[in-house]
């Protein structure tokens, strides 16, 4: 990250496009509906083969693992489930008429945790076989969910009095970012969240960040303190030389105007790191 003082595929799921069977034309579908147990042309009873549009085959092997997985869910809860077997309750719904195990590993091995996957970019997950735009849609939505849910949980509260909230809402929206992302906690007199704004996106390391425009924006929110975050997509968090640099620059230009700069943090997929806890600032 670096500080400037002027203002300033395709779809590798097989649902992609028509499909030519037995002589017909399929209109176009998505991967959900592809894999549904009758489509047109398709002999009602049968299922089509998981892995390719070929002959027909029996495939209701998957139906009493779902049942006894969904069962278990609920009767005591994530805490009973491995991170792919959530994925697969996910995918259940996604993917109505698949085995979804294998594409739950297959995102995992992938993309490494549970968070990773919800994080990864569309593209990249499309990449996954089974995966095709609209999993990839909905898998994005329930991270925007979950991000949703964490941003609410600061709202009307005094954020440096729920500081592992922050830091779990800023883990979860930032952590498994492909680019850099500088980001702005702007607060009020009470140090209550007025908003949350991203205020530049980068390259895999670097940031453009303009000191005056971060002090701009915090006088046209009447924000009295702001939280400086942003990512390292690389997955180590530990501050830069230009990272304090930075911040030092955006503390002497705020200062003037009553603003106060509580914290720069920097996340990472390997945790965290809190500038004024390293005593950097």
């Amino acid at each position: 990250m670096t500080s400037r003082r002027h203002p300033g595929q395709s779809d590798n799921g097989p649902g992609d496009g028509g499909i030519r069977d037995e002589g017909l034309e399929v209109a176009p579908e998505d991967e959900r509906s592809f894999f549904a147990e009758t489509r047109p042309g398709k002999p009602k009873g049968l299922a089509v083969d998981a892995t390719t549009p070929g002959p027909a085959v029996s495939g209701e092997h998957y139906h009493g693992h779902r049942d006894r997985l969904r069962q278990r869910f609920r009767d005591s809860g994530d805490r009973a489930l491995a991170d792919y077997e959530l994925l697969e309750l996910l995918l259940f719904r996604l993917i109505p008429r698949r085995d979804t195990k294998p594409i739950a590993k297959a995102l995992l091995a992938r993309f490494g945790s549970l968070p990773e996957v919800l994080g990864a970019p569309t593209h990249l997950l499309t990449e996954v076989k089974g995966v095709g735009d609209s999993v990839a849609t909905d898998l994005k939505l329930v991270a925007a969910f979950a991000h949703r849910m964490l941003k609410g949980g600061l709202k009307d509260r005094q954020v440096l009095a729920s500081w592992s909230s922050v830091i779990e809402y800023c883990r979860a929206a930032m952590a498994f970012e492909a680019r850099e992302q500088f980001r702005v906690l702007f607060l009020d007199k009470k140090n209550t969240l007025i908003a949350d704004e991203i205020q530049q996106t980068g390259t895999v390391d670097h940031t453009p960040v303009y000191p005056r425009e971060v002090v701009k924006r915090a006088l046209e929110l009447s924000a009295t303190a702001i939280i400086l975050v942003h990512n390292h997509p690389s997955g180590d968090p530990t501050p830069s030389r230009a990272d304090i640099e930075m911040t030092k620059l955006i503390i002497d230009t705020a200062r003037p105007l009553g603003i106060t700069v509580h914290d720069h943090i920097i996340i990472g997929k390997d945790g965290h790191a809190s500038l004024k806890g390293l005593k950097l600032i």
